[in-house]
């Protein structure tokens, strides 16, 4: 066992390999379908097509049609389907290929999977994972670049995970995989095959509900996840440069939030900003105030900043760009912090 930023890590061999996101998604699945022959993964074209982002290629070859299986175009059927396997003993892993197209199927998570061991008490557990990439800045058509992890959080019953890097992919998608209640996986997709890591070889875990600390500073705590978290790092550089230094903390589970590393982290610093691609209004932001304003707000020494996306749905092309947080609006909020 090795420890990584104060979490506990189970990893078997110590090996690693140069993956992508994407990449280190498809070893986590190869990997846990190996040791566990009731886990099976359900979803549209991810059999002989490998899946949209080819996140599943090569599995069906693997494990067969029975393991790996090409559903109809039925977002409600899919995850109906999955919640009824997990009720009887199999591990689905059900794949959305885009969370945008998620809503068909949000009277089933919404009625059944996040409720079944509540309605039983404790008789029956739901061990689902719901995969889905999200959000913008992939030129994406309508509705597939939505970034509404905001609905599942209000959700009790289903945790919401979303990594930022490929080594806290296969961690948490393990984790997810291991969890006896359902998961929403989140899969940034500008973040698929953006850049490289080393990601150890077989079977480790990530503690799913636990951040972690990107950069290390003194003067603003800075927030995000997903995606945003590469542009926060990238501010965070830029304010160096000014003499401002960032605590920049990755969230990497929405639900449970790690609400330790936030009031730890600005207990220090005194000074926030939130950052996040979705809409601004009641988007998640709103609730990691809440646990700043609860734990921290006699240590700030200025009113906390959101960046966020734009109350309009996701603009097509061009457009993306101007809706979603950029390094520079990250910094303009620091600095605004810094200098109240």
């Amino acid at each position: 066992m090795v420890q990584v930023e104060g979490v506990e890590k189970r990893i078997s061999p110590q090996t690693t390999q140069s993956l992508t996101m994407v990449q280190a998604v498809t070893d986590a699945l190869g990997t846990m379908l190996e040791q566990d022959e009731r886990i099976m993964i359900l979803g549209e074209d991810i059999g002989k097509n490998g899946g949209v982002f080819r996140a599943t290629e090569g599995l069906q070859t693997r494990f067969g049609e029975e393991r790996i299986v090409d559903t109809p175009l039925s977002e409600a059927g899919i995850i109906g389907s999955s919640v009824g396997l997990a009720v009887n003993g199999m591990i689905p892993i059900a794949e959305i290929q885009f969370l945008g197209f998620i809503y068909p199927a949000f009277e089933q998570i919404a009625t059944h999977a996040t409720r079944i061991r509540m309605r039983t008490m404790g008789n029956y557990s739901v061990p689902l994972v719901i995969r889905a990439p999200y959000g913008a800045g992939v030129r994406a058509p309508e509705v597939h670049s939505d970034s509404s992890e905001a609905f599942f959080t209000h959700m009790p019953g289903i945790k919401v995970v979303c990594p930022a890097s490929p080594y806290d992919a296969k961690g948490l998608l393990i984790s997810a995989i291991k969890d006896p209640d359902p998961v929403l996986f989140l899969e940034p997709m500008r973040l698929y095959r953006a850049f490289r890591e080393d990601v150890p070889t077989g079977v480790y875990d990530i503690e799913i509900g636990k951040g972690k600390k990107v950069v290390e500073g003194e003067d603003v705590t800075v927030i995000a996840w997903g995606a945003m978290v590469p542009v926060v790092k990238e501010a965070a550089e830029k304010a160096k440069a000014n003499g401002i230094y960032c605590d920049v903390i990755d969230l990497r589970t929405l639900f449970p939030l790690d609400k330790e590393i936030i009031a730890e982290s600005v207990q220090k610093t005194g000074r926030a900003v939130i950052v996040h691609e979705a809409h601004e209004t009641s988007g998640l932001g709103n609730d990691i105030l809440s646990i700043i304003n609860n734990t921290s707000f006699l240590y700030l020494k200025a009113p906390v900043e959101k960046v966020t996306g734009f109350d309009v749905p996701v603009p097509f092309f061009a457009l993306e760009d101007h809706y979603l947080p950029t390094a520079k609006r990250v910094v303009t909020a620091i600095e605004k912090v810094h200098s109240f």
